[in-house]
């Protein structure tokens, strides 16, 4: 959502202050939230001004570079093979001898129900 008060469009855009350069930098949406900085609407983005003697850096992204490429559907499709790859069932250890007289009667996970012969 836009920061600005009373606002509730769609942040499409991050403001980044940098005081000691006296400039407002408004990027691409920001991925993770960072303190003093604001997300912002298509609207207010574009009508951002500045204080007298700053500067405002806007940066727009390549619209060529925000689109999939082959790279990213080659990735997620051998992500798609791997999670659907049978799991090899991991190496089981041998199984313990049971005490004489006894026999297994059920298993439930690692626990194993054993019951005297005699």
């Amino acid at each position: 959502m836009c920061s600005k008060p009373s606002c509730a469009g769609q942040a499409v855009a991050t403001l980044t202050y940098i005081y000691s350069d006296c400039t407002a930098v408004v990027g691409p949406l920001a991925t993770y939230a960072e303190p003093h900085c604001y997300d912002l609407c298509q609207k207010h983005s574009e009508r951002l001004t500045a204080p007298v003697g700053w500067e405002i850096v806007r940066l727009e992204p390549d619209p060529d570079a925000l689109k999939p490429s082959s790279d990213d559907i080659e990735a997620l499709a051998n992500a798609v093979r791997e999670a659907a790859r049978p799991r090899e069932e991991a190496v089981a250890a041998p199984e313990p001898v049971n005490a004489p007289n006894t026999v297994e009667v059920s298993r439930k996970g690692h626990l194993r129900v054993l019951r005297n012969v005699e």
